[in-house]
């Protein structure tokens, strides 16, 4: 069976544990990782999965096919680096101190820090300028985990879902900005909210920010493999134990595997109405741990709320803006693009990921220059820890999670409530 062959995968409603367990072992024969230093490449725990299955099915077919040795590497981004607990859990075996009870080396990705970083070379201008569509156009330098360089051959296994900055996540987007220095986190997400999120989100087949990290990752030094998982929506009913928990995984070079799992995760993943709603109310899990991660709550619902409606995300919690960049953003706020981009003398010094954030979860608006006024689209109103005063003096609105009333709010046919809220996209018929 050849990668080409694999990049066609299965995808069906659910995949039984046996499919999952022979599409694994075919792609690492056919990823030819016999006497080969492997760096696996996984997401961080705001991305559900069968992660832990998934690890313990490759572990075994590493040690078959004799690769020399592996190395988890969680693709943070710019999350908070994950405690010796907290990676066993996530990885379903024990980790103490940087190593797996297999022996395996087990890293969390620093973006912050330069010694954990090397650079593979930088995107010109003229090139950033191309494949942004002209609205950056300055050049951005390829920095990445420097573990690609002791590595041979880069295997990416993590899940794809709609997602509010590339259109959708996984395949390159584990390198960039998964395990990417601050520059390449910085300009992606900034070009993803100068397209704005409620028109990037769930595009395909590619978008200005995705042919940007496919052209980083092109020039690492390293071959880079992809075992793309499609993960069953939540809500879905797992009635056969056998079942795996995924609707799709496929295997190939990170392009290929990309491709086909974002397809099906189009027809998984995307919820159509008929009619856009008054009201959001968005239900967040706990892995969703700051508002940082949780804003996907709003982005995952932006292009279904009416005009002046408003969305509410219910995390009681939720106690901090960010456990990364909290500081920041308290100097900030949120507000839609337009307002920072029409003072962009007093923000251009602003990190552009975290001024990204800001507009992502604030939604679209306007900002007139000549009044200092802006007009958001909708409210964005936190039911959290988060004091209403905190909220307020973030601009955003605040609503007491006790008083939510869940059933009445459910039989309102102007309210729409999403439980497990932040992967499930929603879009109005007719924007296919």
């Amino acid at each position: 069976m050849t990668v080409a062959d694999l990049a066609v995968g299965t995808a069906v409603p659910a995949l039984s544990s046996d499919t999952v367990a022979e599409i694994v072992e075919d792609a690492i024969s056919t990823f030819a990782v016999s006497g080969r230093r492997v760096l696996m490449v996984v997401p961080d725990r705001t991305r559900s999965g069968p992660l832990a299955q998934l690890r313990s099915l490759v572990t075994s077919a590493l040690a078959r096919h004799r690769a020399a040795s592996t190395t988890w590497l969680v693709a943070l981004g710019t999350h908070r680096p994950l405690d010796d607990a907290e990676l066993s859990a996530h990885l379903g075996m024990e980790v103490r101190d940087g190593t797996g009870v297999d022996g395996s080396s087990v890293r969390n990705h620093r973006f912050d820090d330069p010694g954990a970083l090397a650079n593979f070379g930088t995107l010109d201008a003229a090139l950033i300028a191309q494949l942004s569509g002209g609205r950056l156009r300055e050049p951005v330098a390829i920095d990445a985990n420097a573990a690609i360089r002791d590595h041979d051959l880069a295997i990416v296994l993590g899940p794809v879902f709609p997602h509010e900055v590339v259109g959708f996540s996984g395949g390159n987007k584990y390198f960039f900005p998964g395990i990417s220095g601050r520059e390449m986190i910085d300009r992606s997400h900034w070009l993803g909210a100068l397209i704005t999120s409620r028109e990037i989100i769930g595009t395909l087949p590619t978008t200005p920010v995705r042919a940007m990290i496919d052209a980083a990752a092109a020039a690492l030094p390293i071959e880079r493999r992809c075992l793309a998982m499609v993960v069953r929506p939540s809500a879905a009913e797992q009635v056969d134990p056998s079942e795996s928990g995924l609707s799709g995984l496929f295997a190939g070079t990170c392009e290929e595997a990309f491709a086909a799992a974002s397809a099906c995760s189009a027809g998984v993943h995307v919820r159509y109405v008929p009619a856009p709603y008054r009201r959001v109310v968005s239900l967040m899990a706990r892995r969703y741990e700051d508002m940082w991660t949780a804003a996907k709550g709003m982005y995952k619902v932006e292009p279904v709320v009416a005009d002046g409606g408003e969305v509410i995300i219910v995390a009681p919690h939720i106690r901090e803006f960010s456990t990364v960049h909290g500081a920041t953003l308290e100097l900030i706020g949120y507000h839609c693009r337009d307002y920072f981009l029409g003072q962009w003398d007093r923000f251009s010094s602003v990190s552009p990921s975290v001024l990204a954030h800001s507009t992502h979860l604030r939604g679209q608006g306007s900002y007139d220059v000549a009044t200092g006024r802006e007009q958001d689209r909708i409210d964005v109103v936190l039911a959290t820890g988060i004091s209403p005063e905190h909220c307020s003096a973030m601009n955003l609105g605040y609503r007491d999670p006790a008083s939510l009333d869940l059933e009445a709010l459910a039989a309102d046919p102007e309210t729409l409530v999403v439980p497990d809220a932040g992967e499930m996209l929603f879009r109005l018929e007719g924007e296919r």
